[in-house]
């Protein structure tokens, strides 16, 4: 078991917690939570043994066998497959051995590691790491492309399937669902259900966490407390323990009164539709979670936007894609006032395609896109925090966006987001990715759109900042469109559920609990579907699937070309950003001496954040094309 005796971790003269004395039982699942910098990641580089105590000890057993996920991303250039089955630390080290005795001719040895082989399961190792690449994302054939070739969110997919690849007894996860899409969530949900070791995960996502683990350690005040119960459980007890903060508690009770004017307000609708239905069980359920979160630091609301034209957009028979290969086709839609879409499909599907087209950054291949002339789009998506000027402060952003509004209006409208004091006045550039998206949202809250899309806003954002932007959009009264991993998100702030399947845009027929048995099925049927082709064996057929690929490859060719080469340029250019950002991070370059420096470097990462994002836009245009050719064939 992992034993906690007194312990007490420092960073620096800092105390992240002290006095931690509980035990970690073999086979248990345990949630990490607490806010950002409480020593969350610390805690797990103490179990790796990285770092040491200050006081107290921690012991766990000398012979368990311990997986993360690396956070570099390699460039490596074997095939996928062999990356991960590097996970297996024994199946390499026995393959290794066999090897060697073939190649002195040791048939004692050989017959040996043989049955030493199958007796670990080292036989069907390659198809346990297939199966975590399928599950995790990857199409069939990526197994064997080089690593090199991925991009680095596909590269983080890869170490995540080496971590699960060992067999172990402890299991560290930090964050595992940031880069994943809905479907590759689920999997992994269920795969970790199924993980027979001792987990101890970091995770911001409540219905995942609620899934998966039967204990939940939060840090909080330098303690870290061990609860019993899901992460929904954990909830109900802090609650109880923070009710005892009156004033802050009167407060909660009126932000839940003024969910409950609203849910009875959509009580009378609920019988025209079964995510109606839905969502007013999730709005419900919100009235447990939110006396857990009084003390957030976050506080912000959508104000009523200045204009209320219906329908806010229409979509006519519209294709969209990239070039001369479509995406998607066939898409009606109308999106009014009070309208709240989620879009589900598995990955590659086009569901970004298609919230870029309703923004209006592709253009219509066929058919129209009709916004109103008062419809005013607030879009939060990755590339929007890629572009946020490093050599500005959040006040400065807001400034930009309206220059007569005053200094102190703006960074008390900063401070619900959690940019609090001279936080308001620093500089973007060193900023996480979670406080660069709470910027995009503050800055995207502040122009008051009545059309909001939103592409994974949650990506970075801790507990506390998901609940404020969940929060939040309960009262948002124009219309959204939402595509997110995070099921709670989707639960509470949409009625309406769209499936973008197939190059067609059509609504999804049950709940979004209904989600993850329609990727069974879905997988079920494309099995079927390949047992049924490979039974196509005569040399008519045979020859007639050659000339289909061979036609197939001659399209795909050149973008596999241009993937390469934009992930090489894309590779050189997050080098330089993170050289950049090293130097920017050095204390004595915000010395009034070395202004210039400071200055030339604030600019030079502009420019090449720039290049990075105009070549990632290739890189996904390319890729896209490429998906939607290959998984034709």
């Amino acid at each position: 078991m992992l034993h906690f005796d007194n312990i007490c971790l420092r960073r620096g003269p800092r105390i992240l917690f002290e006095g931690v004395s509980f035990q970690i039982h073999p086979g248990q699942k345990v949630g990490v939570t607490g806010a950002n910098g409480t020593g969350k990641s610390s805690l797990f580089s103490l179990i790796r043994g990285e770092l040491q105590t200050d006081e107290g000890n921690l012991s766990l057993p000398p012979d368990w066998v311990i997986a993360h996920v690396a956070q570099e991303t390699v460039a490596d250039p074997r095939p996928a497959i062999e990356f991960v089955l590097d996970g297996d630390g024994e199946f390499r080290q026995v393959e290794k051995e066999l090897a060697d005795a073939e190649a002195r001719g040791d048939g004692h040895a050989v017959g040996l590691l043989h049955g030493r082989l199958d007796s670990i399961g080292g036989y069907a190792a390659s198809s346990r790491a297939g199966q975590l690449l399928h599950g995790l994302g990857f199409g069939p054939g990526e197994e064997n492309r080089p690593v090199a070739e991925f991009s680095g969110g596909w590269r983080v997919r890869l170490n995540l399937a080496q971590a699960l690849m060992c067999r172990s007894d402890l299991l560290l996860l930090d964050e595992p669902t940031n880069h994943l899409d809905l479907d590759a969530v689920i999997w992994v949900e269920n795969w970790l259900r199924d993980y027979p070791g001792t987990l101890l995960m970091i995770s911001h996502d409540r219905e995942f966490l609620d899934s998966v683990v039967g204990h939940v350690a939060h840090i909080e005040g330098q303690k870290m407390a061990l609860y019993t119960g899901n992460y929904s459980a954990f909830e109900r007890q802090r609650a109880a323990q923070l009710a005892g903060q009156q004033a802050e508690f009167v407060k909660q009770q009126r932000e839940i009164a003024h969910m409950r004017s609203y849910v009875d307000r959509f009580r009378a609708k609920a019988s025209k539709a079964r995510q109606a239905q839905s969502r007013l069980k999730a709005l419900e359920r919100m009235e447990l979670i939110a006396p857990a979160h009084v003390d957030s630091p976050f506080h912000f609301s959508f104000k009523k936007p200045d204009k209320a034209p219906d329908p806010l957009l229409q979509l006519e028979t519209a294709s969209v894609g990239y070039k001369d290969l479509t995406v998607i086709s066939g898409v009606n839609l109308t999106l009014g006032q009070g309208d709240r879409v989620g879009l589900l499909g598995p990955n590659g599907a086009g569901k970004s395609t298609l919230i870029k087209f309703i923004a209006g950054e592709l253009e219509a291949q066929v058919g129209k896109r009709l916004p109103a002339k008062e419809a005013l789009i607030g879009y939060f998506a990755q590339h929007q925090v890629d572009q946020l000027d490093p050599a500005e402060s959040p006040l400065e952003h807001l400034q930009r966006l309206d220059p007569k509004a005053r200094e102190q209006e703006l960074r008390n409208f900063l401070g619900g987001f959690g940019f609090i004091g001279d936080q308001a006045l620093m500089l973007t550039g060193p900023f996480s990715g979670g406080e660069k998206s709470r910027l995009v949202l503050a800055m995207l809250v502040y122009q008051r759109p009545n059309l909001l899309l939103l592409d994974e806003p949650t990506n970075h954002l801790d507990l506390e900042m998901r609940q404020a932007l969940a929060m939040a959009l309960q009262d948002f009264q124009g219309a959204m469109v939402l595509v997110s991993h995070d099921r709670h998100l989707l639960r509470v702030s949409c009625d309406k559920l769209l499936l973008v399947h197939g190059g067609a845009v059509g609504e999804f027929p049950g709940s979004l609990d209904d989600y993850p048995k329609w990727l069974t099925d879905r997988d079920k049927g494309e099995a079927v579907e390949r047992e049924t082709n490979g039974g196509e064996h005569t040399a008519g057929a045979r020859k007639e699937r050659k000339r289909i690929e061979a036609e197939m490859r001659r399209k795909y060719d050149p973008l596999r070309k241009t993937v390469k080469q934009a992930e090489q340029k894309i590779e050189k250019l997050h080098a330089r950003q993170q050289t950049i950002e090293a130097e920017l991070a050095q204390p004595e370059i915000y010395e009034s001496q070395n202004k210039e420096q400071l200055k030339a470097l604030l600019n030079e990462k502009v420019a090449v954040g720039k290049e990075c994002a105009e070549w990632e836009e290739r890189w996904m245009e390319a890729s896209e094309e490429l998906e939607r050719l290959q998984s034709a064939l």
